[in-house]
């Protein structure tokens, strides 16, 4: 739970008693691969944060799935809009290996203001870090080529390409697999 405690510490910028007072609420358990974290149309109860292991976000369509995004370890998954307002999920979150997680109820997220005095402006600063994901992720699938946006990923989390299947890679993307492996081929040549 050490690296919980490092992330709720430096992301939120909290005392370490604030820290243990968050962290209590987080219990250990293992997702198998394969299993869903939550599937589209049910509740999303809980907000985890990946120890070890790999999600995938992602939606069907009538003619595909997208994923919209590879959780990785080290950082919080849930269907946010889910958890905060109660709305069935928009997406299936499922495990793509063997996951260890730290997750933390809904109900007693929602009362971690009972018991950490500035709750609401660390709510609001988690929910507006994950807003700025959002808004740096858009901006990079308009702005960038495909070959960018590979560059950037590879860069910043190259053991995903060994990890998780190409595919939802190139989907998550916005790409082919076709392409993402032209693309792959072209730059170790």
């Amino acid at each position: 739970m050490k690296e919980l405690h490092q992330f709720i510490n430096n992301y939120f910028g909290v005392t370490v008693e604030e820290t243990n007072q968050i962290s209590r609420f987080f219990l250990e358990h293992t997702l198998p691969k394969g299993e869903f974290f939550v599937e589209k149309g049910n509740y999303c109860n809980q907000l985890s944060f990946i120890h070890s292991g790999y999600l995938r976000v992602f939606a069907e369509t009538e003619h595909k799935e997208v994923t919209q995004w590879i959780s990785t370890p080290g950082y919080f998954v849930t269907d946010l809009s889910s958890l905060l307002f109660g709305t069935p999920s928009r997406f299936n979150i499922q495990a793509l290996t063997d996951c260890s997680l730290y997750t933390i109820k809904r109900s007693d997220y929602q009362n971690l203001g009972n018991y950490i005095a500035k709750w609401d402006t660390i709510e609001k600063l988690f929910i507006a870090k994950c807003f700025v994901t959002l808004e740096n992720r858009i901006f990079h699938q308009l702005s960038k080529s495909a070959e960018e946006r590979y560059q950037e990923l590879f860069s910043e989390n190259p053991m995903l390409f060994n990890q998780i299947p190409l595919q939802y890679l190139a989907s998550m993307l916005g790409m082919t697999p076709e392409t993402l492996s032209r693309i792959r081929k072209k730059g170790t040549s």
